[in-house]
């Protein structure tokens, strides 16, 4: 492994762990404080679910779950919506898009749903300022917890 690379991975430890020891909140719960920019995590009954990155975390958190977010903004609850109805398999034409599936009669309620109950998720986030280490980061946490709505997929 190239040096510098192993030099940034052995350094992500120490962040990941102080992920897992804050003490979980919720979006509606969020302290005052709360650092800029890092990553964040969406538990639920004591499994981890998914991890993001953001340079707004307190904005990104919210935007989860907001009523009025749309699939580009409410992306772990879409994730959520396509497992819940089965419709996983994306298409990249008029019909069955992603701005078509919020406006279907089965879709779009239970999206609206899946940002409610993101809403009651609990959530833990860790300052990660530097843009190569968050990414890192994301990753690093998301292959250890095992999380199930992460792909990392290319859209």
């Amino acid at each position: 492994m190239h040096p510098v690379f192993k030099e940034y991975i052995d350094s992500l430890e120490p962040s990941f762990q102080r992920l897992l020891n804050m003490k979980p909140v919720t979006v509606a719960t969020l302290p005052k404080e709360i650092p800029q920019s890092g990553i964040y995590l969406f538990s639920e009954n004591g499994k981890h679910l998914y991890v993001g990155r953001t340079n707004t975390i307190r904005k990104r958190l919210q935007n989860h779950c907001r009523p009025s977010s749309g699939h580009n903004s409410a992306t772990f609850a879409f994730r959520l919506t396509r497992e819940i109805t089965g419709i996983t398999q994306a298409t990249y034409v008029t019909d069955g898009s992603r701005a078509n599936l919020e406006l279907d009669a089965t879709f779009g309620p239970e999206f609206i749903k899946q940002k409610k109950r993101v809403r009651e998720m609990h959530v833990r986030y860790v300052s990660e300022p530097e843009p190569m280490r968050q990414a890192l980061l994301e990753m690093y946490v998301s292959v250890s917890l095992g999380t199930p709505h992460n792909n990392f997929d290319n859209h």
